[in-house]
């Protein structure tokens, strides 16, 4: 048994299931979640103007997955104006930017063809028809309102959560949205510390001048890959200090979502806390299995060859 597998079949794992949120929710399990996922109850929620429903269902890859057709909102309103654009990725409930996304060569993705009243529910009501009063992993890619549907939660809830994913604004895409600099700032204050910064972005080119250079759209999209890209958002890891977190269940999750996360160096930290904090066998062994797979990992060729090109 792996030793992961053996950690969430702790019996305080098992009556406490991990939680998992996923906003802007994809057909695709989040590669990230695979080594935990059958373990995990996952709640998950994309725009739809059906009914109101909660399905749940069980042997799809999840201890039990939730699927919410509802946008997520700040707001008690029960309904929320939806931005449907030409890129179905670019949708969202706030307006695009499009003066400041012309000076991008991806502005057309953004380009709203049409607008949509659809139902919208805050996370909290869910959580509360689910009788769960808390969330291990937050992950959000909202268009633009990731942060604040993350402090929308009840404070102790957002408090305690061990790892948050967002992907904010760099540029200005949409309006009055959630900024990169918000989101580094509060997740600071709250006591989180950025454990992955991947940035992404368009070409900085005005899009008329663009479209002026050829009509071919096959010839467009070798331009865009042969040309440098400028910042234009990011996606973000954020994993909690353990500063607020103090059991034993918490201790175990934050093992394992930081060695899924291949932050050993953390996981090792959290382990030698957990087993000076608590009379639990499994410290032990998370704290030596931890100590060897740090000690052990110069035996990766890419390592050694890492440390060389470096001149370390």
């Amino acid at each position: 048994m792996k030793l992961i597998d053996k950690v969430l079949q702790h019996p305080l794992l098992e009556e406490k299931p991990p939680v998992l949120i996923d906003i802007g929710a994809s057909e695709n399990i989040n590669s990230k979640w695979k080594p935990f996922a059958k373990h995990s109850i996952c709640i998950a929620f994309d725009a739809d103007d059906r009914d109101f429903s909660i399905t749940s269902e069980e042997n799809i890859g999840f201890k039990k997955l939730y699927k919410i057709n509802r946008i997520v909102s700040v707001n008690e309103n029960n309904s929320q104006i939806f931005y449907l654009t030409k890129s179905p990725y670019c949708s969202s409930s706030l307006k695009p930017d499009l003066k400041s996304l012309s000076n991008y060569t991806f502005a057309d993705k953004f380009e709203v063809i049409s607008e949509k009243v659809l139902p919208s529910v805050k996370i909290n009501r869910i959580l509360k028809e689910l009788k769960l009063d808390y969330v291990d992993w937050f992950k959000s890619d909202s268009q633009g309102t990731d942060l604040r549907l993350f402090l929308d939660l009840e404070d102790n809830i957002y408090r305690s959560v061990i790892v948050a994913e967002f992907e904010p604004g760099i540029i200005d895409a949409y309006i009055n949205e959630d900024k990169l600099t918000d989101v580094i700032n509060k997740l600071s204050e709250i006591d989180f510390w950025c454990s992955d910064f991947i940035v992404k972005g368009s070409v900085r080119m005005n899009q008329k001048l663009f479209t002026y250079l050829t009509n071919n759209n096959f010839i467009r999209k070798i331009l865009q890959l042969s040309l440098k890209t400028s910042p234009g958002w990011a996606e973000l890891t954020f994993i909690n200090s353990f500063k607020n977190i103090n059991s034993l269940r918490g201790y175990l999750l934050g093992w394992v979502f930081s060695i899924s996360q291949k932050q050993y160096g953390f996981a090792f930290e959290l382990a030698s806390k957990a087993r000076e904090y608590f009379n639990d066998p499994i410290t032990d062994e998370l704290f030596t299995k931890t100590k060897d797979l740090i000690k052990y990992r110069f035996l990766n060729k890419n390592l050694i060859s890492q440390i060389i090109k470096s001149k370390f």
